[in-house]
């Protein structure tokens, strides 16, 4: 059975109110389980950020990237308000992808 692949722009955090990191992917499912299983070197690794905490569905790559773009330009707060508005508890979002 193959996998759906769908263009996602997604907020991953170390705990609630941690380290953010704001990412793009075509594959969510498969990106995310890398991140939690620390196949991707860098800022997640290191800082052990690997919770689904926010996640964004779209049509296109092009869409994707563009809001990836924006959050990353966007202030700490108004990213931590979004996250706490769509899921106030900071649940672990990963299963939901499935």
């Amino acid at each position: 059975m193959s996998r759906i692949r769908q263009p996602c722009t997604y907020i991953l955090a170390s705990r609630r109110n941690g380290t953010l990191y704001v990412g793009v992917t075509s594959d969510p499912i498969q990106r995310i389980w890398q991140h939690k299983n620390g196949f991707i070197e860098g800022f997640t690794r290191q800082h052990r950020v690997h919770r689904l905490v926010w996640f964004e569905l779209h049509i296109t790559m092009e869409a994707a990237i563009t809001r990836e773009k924006a959050l990353k330009e966007w202030k700490r707060a108004w990213k931590l308000d979004l996250i706490e508005r769509a899921n106030p508890y900071w649940r672990d979002l990963y299963d939901d992808l499935n």
